[in-house]
């Protein structure tokens, strides 16, 4: 990774592809803490991590203050730059799992844009900002080339004094009786560039972070962004080389009611993630 790649974070263009969602898995659901836009930050360090796709929300927050799927027919038609609709489309996208990260995608466009996506929801997860799991999770999503160089970037910027800013310990874990909340739900996913060893993908996310629970001052709020991950294929598979983000494109906010902070713990504690496919 270069220089200028290591503040990169994934990017994506608002949903042009077409995108399957499979089976839930696990125990991190879809909420919702207020949908405003997170302030931007001036802090150096957004410069120096990239691969955190909640770290730019994450920032503005601590500045406050306050089932197997059955196989579809046929191929994908896509072809980069194509605009296509939101459906289910293609081959089975994926065949087995590091940890709890989907692996084993097909060298094609469809199997880069599965990993793409996947790929965003890790890394934009709650195990990022704990020093073990974030460990894992960039060592099984990038290329072993950059995994360590963007580890000791990351170890680098994790520092006590920026957890205890978003209201976690210098561990990563939220005061009892609140629970921390850092999720990415994929909204969309197209290809950019691609060949038979490399591909660049966009996908567009909305990123949920904050506390949640009864007395937190940092309730959970949305943010809307994209990635463009740059992949390489490894070993058999895709892997990120390098990653770079962006604001945007955001929604004008609905007229929803933000819901208490005890609902939002619930929700995320009882609504799963999912496995996201091309």
């Amino acid at each position: 990774m270069s220089p200028g790649d290591e503040h990169d974070s994934f990017g994506g263009v608002g949903g042009s592809g077409q995108t399957r969602t499979r089976l839930p898995e696990g125990n991190s659901g879809d909420v919702y803490g207020g949908a405003r836009r997170p302030v931007r930050s001036s802090r150096s360090l957004i410069t120096v991590v990239g691969v955190v796709v909640l770290l730019v929300a994450a920032i503005a927050f601590a500045n406050r203050g306050g089932g197997d799927p059955a196989d579809a027919a046929g191929p994908s038609s896509d072809t980069p730059g194509k605009t296509a609709p939101t459906a289910a489309t293609g081959v089975r996208p994926v065949t087995d799992k590091n940890g709890q990260i989907p692996t084993g995608y097909a060298q094609d466009e469809q199997g880069a844009q599965s990993a793409a996506t996947n790929y965003a929801v890790a890394l934009g997860s709650v195990g990022m900002f704990q020093d073990g799991p974030r460990a894992d999770l960039v060592r099984a999503t990038h290329d072993p080339a950059v995994a360590d160089d963007l580890l000791k970037r990351l170890d680098a910027s994790y520092t006590a004094e920026f957890l205890t800013g978003i209201g976690l310990d210098a561990n990563g874990v939220a005061p009892t009786g609140l629970t921390f909340v850092s999720r990415t739900v994929p909204v969309g996913a197209k290809v950019r560039d691609y060949t038979d060893t490399s591909a660049t993908v966009d996908v567009w996310c909305t990123g949920l972070v904050g506390l949640a629970g009864a007395g937190s001052t940092k309730p959970v709020t949305s943010t809307w962004f994209t990635l463009t991950q740059k992949l390489t294929w490894v070993d058999g598979d895709w892997r990120i080389a390098s990653s770079t983000q962006s604001e945007g494109p955001t929604p004008v906010n609905g007229d929803n009611r933000a819901s208490v902070a005890d609902d939002i713990a619930e929700a995320v504690e009882g609504y799963g993630g999912f496995t996201y496919a091309r």
